[in-house]
């Protein structure tokens, strides 16, 4: 076997392989006489079928696959042992191709066109500085987490007025149905939050045992919301439109929780917290750990654009545009991978870049720690603990097994999981050799840099 790589520039080339008798014949005469021990064929006993009917029935078929294949396995070994930086997939010379006699021929060249990137190179020394940014709580934030907090918890009471917020309970009556038809009417609820605001009035102020007039539809012009107040279906709710009356039983309202010992059981565990100091000092801390992950993603993005922007990478652009017009069958059309080009291309550069420093660090991915990440999103997932017992851990495990190895989507499971560890091991190695700066900013600052992003 002959392979010659032949660079015409730093992101195009092609490579050269040319096949002989003594490449291929060995396997494909062991798959010939493998066919004739398993061959059926009408007038011979199984296993004594003659060779020459066996290489005449079946031989072109053997050759093709098994050169195929030999080609797939030279082309990636020979990728992957020269470490080339191959973008998009090599691309066979498809007319040096069907002009192969296969009947006669016994000498094969093969042509593939490459498209590769430029060589580079990542100086962790010669990068800026990216920033970490700190959430710093004030007490606008502290106050109104803690009254969203009390909105949650909220306690029920009962008023003696129709608010804006309540809900009131009472007895509806249509007034004039169809004919033919029952009059319908039901012990029901009506939240008035869901009552289109020019009926609220309507209701707003009334007290126990007053009576409403007014239309049903006018009230909850929302299908669903009308299913909700009058307890039917969606569909049959539909039908009930004209003018109804609501007699007022009952008036219950919600109650921001007050700050005592039972609220901070709720919010934070019972016994976490004895009183309202040590209560704000939590809620700082819920804070900051709300926007941990945004912040986390914040500076992933900041670090992948710093390395974008700081590693000249050149690709083969005309070789990347007919590549993704064929792989996608005819999905775009030339203009549309132009607008969507250089998006690709960044993603495509980043992924040598974080390509090349996993393989300088020497970064890999264990079976066993794609599983644990597994383990844990079954456990979020669920709101499975764990911890020491032992047969909900033996549950978590078996989830997170067939999770990965679910076979109706082709392992994918598994492969998207691989990569996001991967991923992750590649930034949080970056960040050990980038210079990150920390920086405080107040939730708002913080909210204005996320849009910016």
């Amino acid at each position: 076997m002959d392979i010659t790589l032949e660079k015409a520039s730093d992101t195009n080339a092609s490579l050269k392989i040319t096949l002989t008798p003594a490449d291929y014949k060995p396997e494909v005469d062991k798959k010939l006489k493998d066919y004739g021990r398993k061959v059926q064929l009408k007038g011979f006993r199984p296993g004594h079928v003659p060779a020459s009917l066996v290489q005449k029935m079946y031989g072109k078929s053997i050759l093709v696959d098994e050169i195929n294949s030999m080609l797939s396995k030279t082309v990636s070994q020979y990728i992957r042992e020269n470490k080339l930086q191959v973008v998009g997939d090599p691309v066979p010379d498809r007319e040096q191709a069907d002009a192969i006699d296969w009947d006669n021929q016994t000498d094969f060249a093969f042509s593939y066109t490459l498209g590769l990137a430029s060589e580079f190179d990542i100086d962790f020394g010669d990068l800026p500085s990216v920033t970490q940014y700190e959430i710093q709580a004030g007490d606008a934030e502290v106050n109104s987490t803690i009254a969203e907090l009390q909105q949650r918890f909220h306690s029920h009471s009962h008023g003696e007025e129709v608010g804006e917020g309540d809900t009131i309970y009472g007895e509806l009556k249509q007034v004039n149905a169809s004919e033919g038809t029952e009059s319908f009417s039901a012990k029901t609820a009506f939240p008035m939050a869901q009552m289109a605001e020019e009926a609220k009035g309507q209701f707003i102020g009334k007290k126990k045992g007053d009576v409403v007039t007014f239309a049903l539809e006018q009230a909850f012009p929302d299908e669903k919301a009308r299913a909700n107040a009058t307890g039917v279906k969606k569909e049959e709710a539909a039908n009930l439109t004209g003018e109804f009356t609501f007699e007022v039983d009952d008036i219950t309202r919600h109650e921001p929780a007050e700050l005592n010992q039972e609220f901070f059981d709720k919010v934070l565990g019972v016994g976490a917290v004895t009183d309202e100091e040590q209560f704000r000092t939590k809620v700082v801390e819920i804070i900051r750990g709300n926007y941990a992950r945004e912040s986390a993603q914040l500076l992933r993005l900041d670090i992948e654009k710093t390395l974008l922007k700081n590693t000249p990478i050149l690709l083969p652009d005309e070789f990347l545009k007919n590549w993704l017009l064929e792989v996608n069958e005819g999905k775009f059309t030339p203009e549309q991978i132009d607008e969507q080009y250089d998006d690709f291309t960044k993603s495509v550069k980043l992924q040598l870049i974080k390509n090349k420093i996993a393989d300088k660090a020497d970064i890999k991915v264990e079976y066993n720690e794609v599983l644990d990440v597994t383990r844990q999103m079954v456990r979020e997932q669920f709101g499975f603990m764990g911890g020491e017992n032992e047969e909900m851990n033996q549950t978590i495990d078996r989830i997170a097994r067939n999770y990965l190895m679910d076979e109706k989507n082709n392992g994918q499971n598994y492969t998207n999981t691989f990569n996001r560890v991967y991923d992750d091991k590649i930034i949080d190695y970056i960040k050990t050799q980038m210079t990150i700066v920390t920086q405080d900013v107040t939730v708002d600052d913080f909210k204005a840099l996320v849009e910016n992003r």
